[in-house]
């Protein structure tokens, strides 16, 4: 089946894999189901009708929906946090660093989708438990990566900010995830690219200070 690459297709040699390829093809379609539609948009039949398969042969590696999306957010994160460790290794400057996280963000808006975790978060009410608390992990481990990159940037003259870094990490997060959302309402991911420009831009300070250029 011809699929746009996501993001965890180009970083899968770091991700942990699912038992079997059966498992493998019902995640990568729900994925990226639930990354264009919500995870409330698609059912097991939608599913079945891609991969050509039943509904039970579904349940067999996955007996409940929330047991997949549970699985869903989990690969997802294990991903995301190989990607951010390939930046810590690649990226000297924290300037760089960011910009590099806001590309794995623009990567995925490329491929038509936005962040799954995103997209998961606007349904949050609706899910069940334990992917209410997979999903609060995966946001968790990128405020750490973000206040430790800030507060690295921010000592060596980078960044200039007056609130802790932990605060600017959620801030940054926060503007980055509801860009992607408004960007997608309107179809444009230019609305998005103009927003993280901005929000990168903004923490410039004195003679170290940067253009937020592509990213």
């Amino acid at each position: 089946m011809a699929m746009a690459k996501s993001l965890r297709e180009k970083l899968r040699p770091s991700a942990p894999a699912p038992a079997t390829e059966a498992a493998r093809a019902i995640l990568d379609v729900a994925e990226q189901l639930a990354q264009t539609r919500g995870y409330n948009g698609f059912s097991y039949a939608d599913i079945a009708a891609k991969l050509g398969v039943t509904k039970a042969s579904l349940h067999y590696h996955f007996p409940s929906k929330a047991e997949l999306g549970r699985a869903l957010i989990a690969r997802y994160q294990a991903v995301f946090g190989a990607a951010l460790e390939a930046i810590d290794q690649q990226a000297v400057k924290p300037p760089e660093k960011l910009r590099r996280y806001v590309g794995l963000y623009d990567t995925v808006m490329r491929d038509g989708r936005i962040c799954l975790c995103g997209m998961l978060a606007a349904e949050y009410a609706t899910l069940a438990a334990p992917m209410q608390e997979e999903l609060k992990r995966f946001f968790d481990m990128n405020e750490r990566w973000l206040a430790a990159a800030l507060l690295n940037g921010r000592r060596s003259g980078y960044f200039l900010f007056k609130e802790s870094a932990h605060e600017r990490a959620r801030v940054l997060l926060g503007a980055l995830e509801g860009a992607m959302l408004i960007a997608r309402s309107y179809g444009d991911p230019r609305r998005f690219h103009a927003a993280a420009i901005r929000v990168l831009a903004d923490l410039g300070a004195g003679r170290k200070s940067w253009q937020a250029g592509p990213v």
